[in-house]
Protein backbone atom coordinates (compact mmCIF):
# COMPACT_ATOMS: atom_id res chain seq x y z
CA UNK A 1 0.00 0.00 0.00
CA UNK A 2 1.46 3.60 -0.93
CA UNK A 3 2.70 5.56 2.31
CA UNK A 4 1.09 9.13 1.82
CA UNK A 5 3.05 12.23 2.10
CA UNK A 6 0.75 13.04 4.98
CA UNK A 7 1.06 9.92 7.12
CA UNK A 8 4.78 10.12 6.03
CA UNK A 9 5.59 13.07 7.39
CA UNK A 10 4.00 11.99 10.90
CA UNK A 11 5.87 8.71 10.72
CA UNK A 12 9.03 9.96 9.30
CA UNK A 13 12.10 9.11 11.31
CA UNK A 14 10.99 5.22 12.40
CA UNK A 15 12.94 2.32 10.66
CA UNK A 16 11.23 -0.53 10.39
CA UNK A 17 13.16 -3.91 10.07
CA UNK A 18 11.14 -6.46 8.09
CA UNK A 19 12.22 -9.01 6.01
CA UNK A 20 10.56 -9.78 2.60
CA UNK A 21 10.86 -12.94 0.78
CA UNK A 22 13.38 -12.79 -1.85
CA UNK A 23 14.92 -9.59 -0.23
CA UNK A 24 17.94 -9.36 1.87
CA UNK A 25 16.67 -8.89 5.53
CA UNK A 26 18.11 -6.05 8.14
CA UNK A 27 20.66 -7.12 10.48
CA UNK A 28 19.52 -7.20 13.90
CA UNK A 29 20.40 -4.25 15.74
CA UNK A 30 21.55 -2.18 12.77
CA UNK A 31 18.33 0.33 12.09
CA UNK A 32 18.99 3.43 13.32
CA UNK A 33 16.54 6.55 14.28
CA UNK A 34 16.71 9.14 12.38
CA UNK A 35 15.15 12.72 13.30
CA UNK A 36 14.45 15.49 10.48
CA UNK A 37 14.15 19.33 11.91
CA UNK A 38 11.00 21.28 9.66
CA UNK A 39 11.19 24.82 9.39
CA UNK A 40 9.14 26.84 7.94
CA UNK A 41 9.63 30.33 7.41
CA UNK A 42 6.49 32.96 7.06
CA UNK A 43 7.71 36.79 6.24
CA UNK A 44 5.62 39.29 6.06
CA UNK A 45 5.99 42.15 2.86
CA UNK A 46 5.29 45.40 3.86
CA UNK A 47 4.00 46.38 0.26
CA UNK A 48 1.04 46.43 -1.49
CA UNK A 49 0.92 43.50 -4.06
CA UNK A 50 1.19 46.02 -7.09
CA UNK A 51 4.07 47.28 -5.68
CA UNK A 52 5.64 44.55 -4.80
CA UNK A 53 5.55 42.79 -8.33
CA UNK A 54 6.15 46.02 -9.75
CA UNK A 55 10.49 46.22 -11.04
CA UNK A 56 12.05 49.13 -10.06
CA UNK A 57 15.66 50.07 -10.63
CA UNK A 58 16.86 52.10 -8.02
CA UNK A 59 20.02 54.83 -8.21
CA UNK A 60 22.90 53.13 -7.56
CA UNK A 61 25.15 53.12 -10.42
CA UNK A 62 24.73 49.65 -11.44
CA UNK A 63 20.68 50.76 -12.26
CA UNK A 64 22.24 52.96 -15.32
CA UNK A 65 21.55 50.47 -17.57
CA UNK A 66 18.34 49.66 -16.64
CA UNK A 67 17.31 53.14 -16.35
CA UNK A 68 18.42 54.09 -20.10
CA UNK A 69 16.63 50.79 -21.47
CA UNK A 70 13.41 51.40 -19.72
CA UNK A 71 13.29 55.20 -21.28
CA UNK A 72 13.75 54.01 -24.88
CA UNK A 73 11.55 50.77 -24.46
CA UNK A 74 8.29 52.55 -22.87
CA UNK A 75 5.77 52.50 -24.08
CA UNK A 76 6.88 50.79 -27.66
CA UNK A 77 10.54 51.22 -28.81
CA UNK A 78 13.13 48.80 -28.82
CA UNK A 79 16.73 48.53 -26.55
CA UNK A 80 20.01 46.71 -27.98
CA UNK A 81 22.65 45.75 -25.63
CA UNK A 82 26.41 43.61 -26.78
CA UNK A 83 26.38 40.92 -24.30
CA UNK A 84 24.60 41.94 -21.10
CA UNK A 85 21.03 42.29 -20.70
CA UNK A 86 19.92 45.20 -19.17
CA UNK A 87 16.68 44.45 -17.13
CA UNK A 88 15.01 41.44 -15.71
CA UNK A 89 13.58 39.57 -18.24
CA UNK A 90 9.55 38.91 -17.47
CA UNK A 91 9.45 41.81 -14.96
CA UNK A 92 6.43 44.14 -14.70
CA UNK A 93 7.19 47.73 -15.02
CA UNK A 94 4.65 50.73 -15.52
CA UNK A 95 4.35 53.64 -17.57
CA UNK A 96 1.68 56.81 -17.98
CA UNK A 97 -1.07 53.97 -15.63
CA UNK A 98 -0.68 51.17 -18.21
CA UNK A 99 1.54 48.13 -17.38
CA UNK A 100 4.07 45.97 -19.67
CA UNK A 101 5.72 43.16 -19.29
CA UNK A 102 9.92 43.02 -20.39
CA UNK A 103 11.08 40.52 -22.77
CA UNK A 104 14.47 40.02 -24.26
CA UNK A 105 15.64 38.00 -27.37
CA UNK A 106 18.70 37.41 -29.05
CA UNK A 107 18.84 39.58 -32.56
CA UNK A 108 22.04 38.39 -33.47
CA UNK A 109 25.91 38.41 -32.71
CA UNK A 110 28.70 40.61 -33.00
CA UNK A 111 33.04 40.11 -32.56
CA UNK A 112 34.06 42.85 -31.03
CA UNK A 113 36.87 44.26 -28.38
CA UNK A 114 36.57 43.94 -25.05
CA UNK A 115 38.62 44.08 -21.62
CA UNK A 116 39.54 41.11 -20.48
CA UNK A 117 40.07 41.26 -16.52
CA UNK A 118 42.45 38.95 -14.73
CA UNK A 119 43.87 38.91 -10.64
CA UNK A 120 47.11 36.88 -9.82
CA UNK A 121 47.79 36.12 -5.96
CA UNK A 122 50.74 38.61 -4.78
CA UNK A 123 53.23 36.98 -2.63
CA UNK A 124 53.10 39.38 1.07
CA UNK A 125 56.53 40.09 0.49
CA UNK A 126 55.58 41.90 -2.79
CA UNK A 127 53.09 44.03 -1.55
CA UNK A 128 53.78 47.36 -1.20
CA UNK A 129 52.77 49.32 2.08
CA UNK A 130 50.35 51.17 0.60
CA UNK A 131 48.73 49.11 -1.22
CA UNK A 132 45.05 50.20 -1.99
CA UNK A 133 42.00 48.55 -0.60
CA UNK A 134 39.41 47.25 -2.67
CA UNK A 135 37.21 49.23 -0.86
CA UNK A 136 38.71 51.96 -1.30
CA UNK A 137 38.06 51.78 -4.96
CA UNK A 138 35.01 53.36 -7.06
CA UNK A 139 32.40 50.52 -6.47
CA UNK A 140 32.13 49.02 -10.28
CA UNK A 141 36.42 48.52 -9.82
CA UNK A 142 35.88 47.34 -6.59
CA UNK A 143 32.74 44.84 -7.40
CA UNK A 144 35.21 43.33 -10.27
CA UNK A 145 38.14 42.42 -8.11
CA UNK A 146 35.72 41.39 -5.42
CA UNK A 147 34.27 38.37 -8.63
CA UNK A 148 38.07 37.70 -8.90
CA UNK A 149 38.93 37.29 -5.59
CA UNK A 150 35.66 34.58 -5.05
CA UNK A 151 36.44 32.99 -7.55
CA UNK A 152 40.05 32.74 -7.17
CA UNK A 153 39.99 31.49 -3.49
CA UNK A 154 37.21 29.50 -4.20
CA UNK A 155 39.54 27.11 -7.05
CA UNK A 156 36.59 28.37 -9.31
CA UNK A 157 33.81 26.57 -7.07
CA UNK A 158 32.12 30.47 -6.18
CA UNK A 159 28.88 31.32 -7.47
CA UNK A 160 30.62 34.11 -9.21
CA UNK A 161 31.71 31.64 -11.94
CA UNK A 162 28.84 32.02 -14.39
CA UNK A 163 29.75 35.68 -14.57
CA UNK A 164 33.23 34.87 -15.78
CA UNK A 165 34.62 34.40 -19.68
CA UNK A 166 38.20 31.65 -19.51
CA UNK A 167 38.70 32.94 -15.52
CA UNK A 168 38.43 36.61 -16.87
CA UNK A 169 35.98 39.43 -15.78
CA UNK A 170 34.91 40.44 -19.24
CA UNK A 171 34.50 44.30 -18.99
CA UNK A 172 31.35 45.06 -20.92
CA UNK A 173 28.33 47.67 -19.24
CA UNK A 174 29.00 50.90 -19.75
CA UNK A 175 29.73 51.95 -15.82
CA UNK A 176 32.78 49.36 -16.21
CA UNK A 177 33.89 50.36 -19.07
CA UNK A 178 34.47 53.84 -17.88
CA UNK A 179 36.05 52.81 -14.88
CA UNK A 180 39.96 53.21 -14.11
CA UNK A 181 39.84 49.57 -14.59
CA UNK A 182 40.67 50.12 -18.25
CA UNK A 183 43.53 52.41 -17.84
CA UNK A 184 45.16 53.40 -14.11
CA UNK A 185 44.86 49.64 -12.86
CA UNK A 186 46.48 47.61 -15.02
CA UNK A 187 49.30 46.30 -13.81
CA UNK A 188 48.97 47.43 -10.12
CA UNK A 189 48.41 45.38 -6.67
CA UNK A 190 45.25 45.86 -5.05
CA UNK A 191 44.54 44.43 -1.69
CA UNK A 192 41.09 43.07 -0.27
CA UNK A 193 41.85 45.07 3.10
CA UNK A 194 43.50 47.77 4.61
CA UNK A 195 46.27 45.56 6.30
CA UNK A 196 47.10 44.06 2.75
CA UNK A 197 45.46 40.78 2.78
CA UNK A 198 44.88 38.54 -0.10
CA UNK A 199 46.67 41.29 -2.86
CA UNK A 200 46.34 40.73 -6.68
CA UNK A 201 48.25 42.46 -9.51
CA UNK A 202 45.89 43.19 -12.18
CA UNK A 203 46.06 42.12 -15.59
CA UNK A 204 43.89 44.29 -18.19
CA UNK A 205 43.90 43.06 -21.61
CA UNK A 206 41.80 43.75 -24.89
CA UNK A 207 40.78 40.74 -26.59
CA UNK A 208 37.79 40.03 -29.16
CA UNK A 209 34.99 38.59 -28.36
CA UNK A 210 31.82 37.28 -29.91
CA UNK A 211 29.13 38.49 -28.24
CA UNK A 212 24.83 37.91 -28.65
CA UNK A 213 23.21 41.48 -29.14
CA UNK A 214 20.33 41.06 -26.87
CA UNK A 215 16.99 43.32 -27.52
CA UNK A 216 15.11 44.51 -24.91
CA UNK A 217 11.17 45.25 -25.74
CA UNK A 218 8.26 45.77 -23.28
CA UNK A 219 4.51 43.93 -23.99
CA UNK A 220 1.13 45.91 -22.40
CA UNK A 221 -0.54 43.87 -20.29
CA UNK A 222 -3.12 45.73 -18.53
CA UNK A 223 -4.23 49.58 -19.07
CA UNK A 224 -5.15 49.58 -15.04
CA UNK A 225 -4.23 49.46 -11.72
CA UNK A 226 -6.93 47.06 -10.91
CA UNK A 227 -6.53 45.19 -14.24
CA UNK A 228 -2.93 44.24 -13.43
CA UNK A 229 -3.39 43.82 -9.81
CA UNK A 230 -5.67 40.39 -11.26
CA UNK A 231 -1.97 39.42 -13.03
CA UNK A 232 -0.30 39.81 -10.13
CA UNK A 233 -1.93 37.44 -8.15
CA UNK A 234 -2.40 35.23 -10.68
CA UNK A 235 1.26 35.13 -11.62
CA UNK A 236 2.95 35.85 -8.75
CA UNK A 237 0.73 34.21 -5.74
CA UNK A 238 1.77 30.65 -5.19
CA UNK A 239 -1.31 30.01 -2.63
CA UNK A 240 -4.38 31.57 -1.08
CA UNK A 241 -5.71 30.66 2.21
CA UNK A 242 -8.98 32.17 3.70
CA UNK A 243 -8.76 32.35 7.47
CA UNK A 244 -12.42 30.80 7.69
CA UNK A 245 -11.50 27.88 5.51
CA UNK A 246 -8.81 26.70 7.99
CA UNK A 247 -9.32 24.13 10.67
CA UNK A 248 -8.84 25.86 13.82
CA UNK A 249 -5.65 24.58 15.05
CA UNK A 250 -3.61 25.19 11.41
CA UNK A 251 -5.25 28.68 11.38
CA UNK A 252 -3.37 29.27 15.22
CA UNK A 253 -0.78 27.51 13.74
CA UNK A 254 0.11 29.39 11.21
CA UNK A 255 -0.84 32.72 12.95
CA UNK A 256 1.60 32.00 15.02
CA UNK A 257 4.24 30.67 12.57
CA UNK A 258 3.68 34.29 11.05
CA UNK A 259 4.24 36.10 14.41
CA UNK A 260 7.41 34.11 15.35
CA UNK A 261 8.59 34.75 11.29
CA UNK A 262 9.59 30.70 11.59
CA UNK A 263 8.54 27.77 13.59
CA UNK A 264 10.14 24.30 14.11
CA UNK A 265 9.15 20.56 14.59
CA UNK A 266 10.56 17.42 14.92
CA UNK A 267 9.94 14.19 13.66
CA UNK A 268 6.96 12.94 13.92
CA UNK A 269 5.24 16.28 13.02
CA UNK A 270 2.00 16.81 14.74
CA UNK A 271 -1.35 16.74 12.76
CA UNK A 272 -1.87 20.40 12.72
CA UNK A 273 1.83 21.00 11.25
CA UNK A 274 1.29 18.43 8.89
CA UNK A 275 -2.07 20.14 7.81
CA UNK A 276 -0.21 23.77 7.31
CA UNK A 277 2.55 22.07 5.14
CA UNK A 278 -0.32 20.43 2.86
CA UNK A 279 -2.08 24.00 2.76
CA UNK A 280 1.11 25.50 1.40
CA UNK A 281 1.68 23.56 -1.24
CA UNK A 282 5.04 22.04 0.58
CA UNK A 283 4.27 18.09 0.78
CA UNK A 284 6.63 17.25 -1.53
CA UNK A 285 9.46 18.85 -0.33
CA UNK A 286 12.49 16.67 0.46
CA UNK A 287 15.23 19.17 1.26
CA UNK A 288 14.02 22.72 0.88
CA UNK A 289 12.13 24.99 -1.27
CA UNK A 290 11.41 28.60 -0.73
CA UNK A 291 10.60 32.13 -2.18
CA UNK A 292 6.92 31.22 -2.27
CA UNK A 293 4.41 33.88 -2.05
CA UNK A 294 1.75 33.71 0.14
CA UNK A 295 -2.10 35.66 0.35
CA UNK A 296 -3.25 35.38 3.73
CA UNK A 297 -6.10 37.33 5.05
CA UNK A 298 -5.39 40.19 2.42
CA UNK A 299 -1.81 40.06 3.88
CA UNK A 300 1.21 38.94 1.69
CA UNK A 301 4.19 36.89 2.57
CA UNK A 302 6.87 35.25 1.00
CA UNK A 303 7.68 31.62 2.54
CA UNK A 304 9.48 28.65 2.31
CA UNK A 305 10.60 25.12 4.05
CA UNK A 306 13.73 23.90 5.17
CA UNK A 307 14.27 19.90 6.21
CA UNK A 308 17.63 19.31 7.89
CA UNK A 309 18.78 16.74 10.00
CA UNK A 310 17.67 17.34 13.25
CA UNK A 311 20.90 17.34 16.35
Amino acid sequence: MALHRRTALQLAGTTIATALAGCASFTSGTSTTEKNEYTLTLDRIEQSLVEYVRYQPGDSVYDQPAHRALSEILPDGRHTTSGYKPLPEDAYVAHDGRYYQTKIVVTGEQRMERPFVRVTPTPEEQVPADVPAVDSLAQPVGRVIKILHSHTVSDGESGSADLLHDDAYVLRRPYELNSRLTDDLDGEIVAMDADGHWAYRIDVATEHLAEPAYTTLAIEVADTEDAFRDIAFAARIDTRLDPTELDKPVRQLLEQSVARDRYRETTPLSTEYTNLIDALDLEHVETASNGHHLWYDDTLYRYGLYINDAD
